[in-house]
C-alpha cells in the first residue's frame, strides 16, 4: 500500500514496468525507466548531503527532468518545491529564500536570469542545470560561490544511496499560491495529503491504467500536479505539454489519444468555441474544470461538442488540494453547482456564529479530512487564520482536529449540492445589497463575442461600490470596426434584461485580453487596481 508519494511510481514499475508512464514530445518513458531516473536524482541529492525534509526547488517548464526532479526529491526524503516557470527572477528569489531552498534544478537560460538575485538566497548551495553537458560548469559558475553542475554529472547510480526515513505525516512538498494580496504563501503538503488526494480523485474519475492524461496546467499548481499523481496512482500515463494556442491542446488530444483533460475556465472558454475533430471526440473519456466556476454557456458548448465525454465540475483550494466535484450526470440539471465532497473528505457550510448553515443560507466552506494541508511555511499568523478547529467537536476532545476555512462563500441546496457564491473579499456591496460577481459574469459569458468576464466592485461615494464589468473580446470582435462598442452595448442590454437594477454594471469595459496570474487564472486583483478610480469622478 503506497504511503509516500513516490511509491506510486515504485509500485507501478514493479507491477507493469513496460507500461507508458510519461510522454513529452518525442520522449517516452515506461514505468521502469521513470523509476530508474527518479532513483538517479534521489541518489544525486543524497550524495550532496541534502538532509531529511530539506527543500529542493525545480524551476523549469514541463519536461521529463521536472518530473524526475520533483519525485526524486521525495524519494530521497527531501521536500520538493515546484516553481512556476512563468515567474520572474525576483519572484523566484522570494520563494527560494522564503523556504530555505538548498538545491535548485533549472536550465542555463533561467540560471542566467537569476544571477543577480541569487545572493538574496543564502541557503542555496547547489544549482543543477538540465541542459549543460559534462565539464561545462566553469562558464556558468556564479560569483556567489554556488556549486553548479550539469544534470548528467549530478545524477547518481540508482539505489546507491540510502534515503532518509520518512512517514506519511512528513512534509513532502511546498506549493506557493499566487496570493490574493501581498507575497505568495507556501502551502505545506504532507505525503498523506498528496497520496489521499490522488487516490480520492482517481476514485471518482474512475481512472485506470488505460487512461492517458494531458498535463497542460502548471505543475506548481495543485491541479496541475494532481494530473501526475492521479495518473501514477493507477499506473496510467501522463503527457506533458506547454501549449501556445488552444488549438495545440486539441491537436495533442488527437495525437496522443488523450482520455482525460483538465483545465481552468479561461482555457475552457476558448476551447469551447473551437471545433473538435472526431478523433478527439472518440478518445476523450472525461473533462475536468477547476480554478473557478465554469460559465454555464461554456459547459453547454462542451457538452454539445464532446457528447461522449463526461464533464466533472470541481472545486478545490491548494490548502486542501481538492474538495468537491459534481457528478457528470448532474451537469445538465445543475451546471452552476460545484457538487458534493470528494471521497474521504467532509465539507461543511458554516455561518459567522460557527454553526452549520441551513439550505440556501450562505456560509463559509470548511473542509476537514486527510487532505487538509500542514499550514503555511514560515507564516504562523496566516496559518492560524486559515487553519482552525473544525466545527462541531466535543469540548472534551483535548486536541481539536484542524480544518481549513476556505474564505469562500457557498450555499447548499435541499439535496446537499453546493453552489459557489464568491470569495469573501470579492463580494460586491452596492446600494446595501451583496452581489456575487459570478452572477453578473454569467450574463456576459452567455453573449456572443465574450471570451473573458470579470465583475468588480469599485469604490463609489454614493453606492459604496459600483459594479464594473470588464470583458475580453474574441478574435472575431477584434477585427470588426466599432465591434467593441457594439459588444459593450449588447452585454449591457443583456444585463439590464436579466438582472435587477442594483446588479446592472455602471460601466462595461471591453479589452483585447485579460491579465492572468501564474496559475492561469484571470488576475482579478490586477484589474481592480487598474480601474480602482473609475467611479471616483462620476460619483462626485
Amino acid at each position: 500500500m503506497p504511503y509516500l508519494i513516490h511509491h506510486f511510481i515504485t509500485e507501478a514499475a514493479a507491477r507493469t514496468p513496460a507500461a507508458d508512464a510519461l510522454l513529452f514530445k518525442d520522449q517516452r518513458l515506461d514505468y521502469a525507466a521513470l523509476q530508474q531516473q527518479v532513483e538517479a536524482v534521489a541518489a544525486g541529492l543524497l550524495a550532496r548531503d541534502i538532509g531529511s525534509g530539506e527543500r529542493v526547488a525545480v524551476y523549469l517548464p514541463k519536461q521529463v527532468e521536472t518530473v524526475t526532479g520533483l519525485f526524486g526529491a521525495a524519494a530521497a526524503g527531501a521536500c520538493f518545491v515546484p516553481v512556476n516557470p512563468l515567474l520572474k527572477a525576483r519572484q523566484v528569489a522570494y520563494i527560494l529564500a522564503d523556504c530555505n531552498v538548498r538545491l535548485l534544478i533549472t536550465s542555463r537560460q533561467r540560471f542566467d536570469l537569476l544571477r543577480e538575485v541569487l545572493p538574496e538566497c543564502p541557503d542555496l548551495k547547489t544549482v543543477v542545470l538540465v541542459d549543460a553537458a559534462d565539464g561545462q560548469d566553469a562558464d556558468v559558475t556564479s560569483p556567489t560561490g554556488l556549486t553548479v553542475l550539469p544534470f548528467s554529472e549530478f545524477c547518481g547510480d540508482p539505489g546507491s544511496e540510502r534515503a532518509h526515513q520518512r512517514i506519511d505525516s512528513d512534509l513532502a512538498a511546498i506549493l506557493y499560491t499566487s496570493g490574493s494580496t501581498g507575497r505568495p504563501k507556501g502551502v505545506m503538503l504532507s505525503h498523506r495529503n498528496m497520496v489521499a488526494g490522488a487516490q480520492s480523485v482517481a476514485t471518482y474519475l474512475e481512472n485506470t491504467a488505460s487512461d492517458r492524461l494531458l498535463a497542460v496546467l502548471p505543475l506548481s499548481f495543485d491541479a496541475g500536479l494532481s494530473q501526475l499523481t492521479t495518473a501514477f496512482s493507477v499506473g496510467a500515463s501522463a503527457v506533458l505539454m506547454d501549449y501556445l494556442l488552444p488549438r495545440d491542446v486539441i491537436r495533442a488530444v488527437c495525437n496522443y489519444s488523450i482520455t482525460g483533460l483538465g483545465a481552468v475556465p479561461p482555457l475552457w472558454n476558448q476551447l469551447a468555441k473551437l471545433e473538435w475533430p472526431e478523433q478527439a471526440q472518440n478518445s476523450l473519456r472525461y473533462l475536468t474544470n477547476t480554478g473557478g466556476a465554469m460559465p454555464v454557456p461554456t459547459t453547454r458548448s462542451l457538452q454539445a461538442a464532446l457528447p461522449q465525454a463526461r464533464i466533472y465540475l470541481m472545486y478545490g483550494l491548494t490548502e486542501a488540494f481538492r474538495s468537491t466535484f459534481l457528478p457528470p450526470e448532474e451537469a445538465s440539471s445543475r451546471p452552476e453547482s460545484i457538487g458534493k465532497a470528494i471521497p474521504n473528505a467532509q465539507i461543511m457550510v458554516v455561518n459567522d456564529q460557527g454553526r452549520e448553515c441551513e439550505p440556501g443560507e450562505p456560509g463559509e466552506l470548511v473542509h476537514r479530512g486527510a487532505l487538509v494541508a500542514m499550514g503555511y511555511w514560515n507564516d504562523p499568523e496566516k496559518t492560524a487564520a486559515r487553519f482552525r478547529p473544525a466545527p462541531g467537536q466535543s469540548r472534551q476532545q483535548t486536541l481539536p482536529e484542524i480544518a481549513v476555512w476556505s474564505g469562500d462563500q457557498v450555499t447548499r441546496d435541499e439535496d446537499g449540492y453546493l453552489y459557489f457564491v464568491s470569495r469573501k473579499d470579492e463580494m460586491i456591496k452596492t446600494s446595501g445589497y451583496r452581489v456575487s460577481p459570478t452572477e453578473v459574469e454569467e450574463i456576459a459569458y452567455a453573449c456572443d463575442g465574450v471570451s473573458g468576464a470579470v465583475a468588480l466592485g469599485l469604490s463609489h461615494d454614493t453606492l459604496g461600490q459600483g459594479i464594473a464589468l470588464v470583458l475580453a473580446a474574441t478574435e472575431q470582435v477584434h477585427k470588426g470596426e466599432d465591434a467593441g462598442a457594439d459588444l459593450q452595448t449588447s452585454v449591457l442590454a443583456a444585463c439590464r434584461r436579466e438582472l435587477p437594477n442594483f446588479m446592472v454594471p455602471l460601466a462595461v469595459i471591453v479589452r483585447d485580453s485579460m491579465p492572468h496570474n501564474p496559475n492561469g487564472k484571470i488576475d482579478r486583483n490586477a484589474l481592480a487596481e487598474q480601474y480602482r478610480d473609475l467611479f471616483q469622478e462620476n460619483s462626485e
